[in-house]
């Protein structure tokens, strides 16, 4: 078992079905990229870069791309409660890929730069 999916095991019941949906997406989505936990949060690294980190929480799932892709794509998201540096998706809710898919884009496009 890898240390995210060991992460993911020991989570509460109520998060751990949202946890196990963005990792299998972000794995799919990152084939190629290094899988670790950073910060005790499960990440996804390129050429030693994190590229997003995600966390589950009493009554949401933790995003955090870093700052940019967030102030970039922030109008995508305006349903969602967010800070500088973290979005929080709700358990009550299903997971929005499509903007968690726009977020690691566009924090690959800068990685590129």
């Amino acid at each position: 078992m890898s240390p995210i999916e060991s992460y993911i095991a020991q989570s509460a019941d109520k998060t751990r079905t949202h946890l196990t949906e963005i990792y299998a997406f972000i794995k799919n989505k990152l084939p190629f990229a290094e899988e670790c936990m950073s910060y005790n949060m499960p990440c996804f690294k390129m050429n030693g870069h994190a590229v997003i980190y995600f966390a589950g929480n009493k009554h949401h799932i933790g995003l955090y791309p870093t700052s940019k892709p967030i102030e970039a794509l922030k109008h995508r998201f305006e349903h969602l409660k967010c800070s500088k540096g973290a979005v929080q998706l709700p358990l009550d809710q299903p997971l929005p890929l499509n903007i968690i898919e726009e977020l690691i884009d566009y924090r690959l496009r800068l990685l590129q730069k």
